[in-house]
């Protein structure tokens, strides 16, 4: 009787463990703010001058020039891949200015979208504050905004307008991940064109608009938990883009603040649907399997 005892006590022992919760890994920041430029092609880097807050975060963290966007190079298709974490053939979104799939995704969430970082974060944390601030109508139709707490499109002539919005939204509601979309470089390529001195100009002005963002995150006391992440839907080449030149299809990546390397320009193959991945190794959140993202591990330390 004893021994039956003692072997019942051995084998709870070793069951317990088993039973216990997995303990939940720790995110690598508290914070993630994507800035993303409409039509910023990946070439601007080396040719403008006054960008003194860009250039700050390349110097702080980790960048490439190279990333890829999806094909067709226009804004719908892209923004969807770059929130979506998967390429058109998956999510569906496959024109410039789609509003739905026009292929059938191939998963839906519970809000009847594809999911996307913004649903998979809320899904895994019900209490996280999310929003997406944006100069262009058409990102609000490859996100799920029923899934962010705060989404709200303002005067794409007034980029100053958007920057308000956001600089309130960040010191009043210290958002989990906020997107930030300024739209009036794509505008000045169709209309000047790319690589044009009226490019560059707009670029600068935005510039200083990243330098008001980057102050809003001190001011609400987030920064030092923030990992602030820049890039761009497509670029573009003479006043357009669409096609296949590497003027239109290599985007800016810029990722600094927490837990990321001061190593400058990373090496690594870097795709539009990269983003969504990356963003969610920050939050330690599982990938949907029909996602195809990768996070760029490299640039954690």
């Amino acid at each position: 009787m004893n021994q039956l005892l003692v072997i019942l006590l051995l084998c709870l022992s070793v069951a317990g463990p088993l039973k216990a919760k997995t303990k939940q890994p720790k995110p690598k920041a508290q914070h993630v703010l994507v800035i993303g430029i409409d039509g910023w092609g990946g070439y601007s880097l080396a040719k403008a001058h006054n960008i003194p807050n860009i250039q700050s975060l390349m110097r702080q963290g980790c960048y490439t020039v190279k990333k890829r966007s999806v094909l067709p190079s226009d804004s719908g298709v892209n923004w969807a891949s770059m929130f979506n974490g998967s390429c058109p053939e998956l999510h569906g979104y496959t024109t410039w200015n789609s509003h739905t799939p026009e292929i059938p995704s191939v998963e839906l969430n519970e809000h009847g979208k594809f999911p996307t970082i913004f649903s998979i974060l809320r899904k895994a944390r019900p209490d996280v504050v999310t929003g997406c601030i944006a100069e262009w109508d058409g990102i609000k139709h490859v996100t799920d905004t029923l899934a962010m707490d705060f989404y709200d499109v303002v005067d794409e002539k007034d980029n100053e307008h958007l920057t308000r919005v956001a600089e309130k939204y960040i010191k009043e509601q210290k958002p989990t991940l906020l997107a930030v979309c300024y739209d009036q470089v794509d505008h000045v390529g169709h209309g000047e064109g790319h690589d044009t001195p009226a490019y560059y100009k707009v670029l600068e002005h935005i510039d200083a608009q990243v330098g008001r963002i980057i102050q809003a995150l001190k001011d609400a006391g987030i920064y030092d938990d923030t990992v602030i992440l820049m890039t761009a839907d497509h670029g573009g080449i003479n006043k357009g883009h669409g096609g296949q030149t590497l003027e239109e299809l290599e985007i800016p990546f810029i990722v600094c603040g927490k837990g990321i390397r001061k190593q400058g320009e990373i090496s690594d193959v870097v795709m539009q649907y990269d983003t969504a991945a990356t963003i969610a190794e920050i939050f330690c959140l599982k990938r949907p399997q029909a996602w195809r993202g990768d996070p760029i591990y490299s640039v954690f330390q």
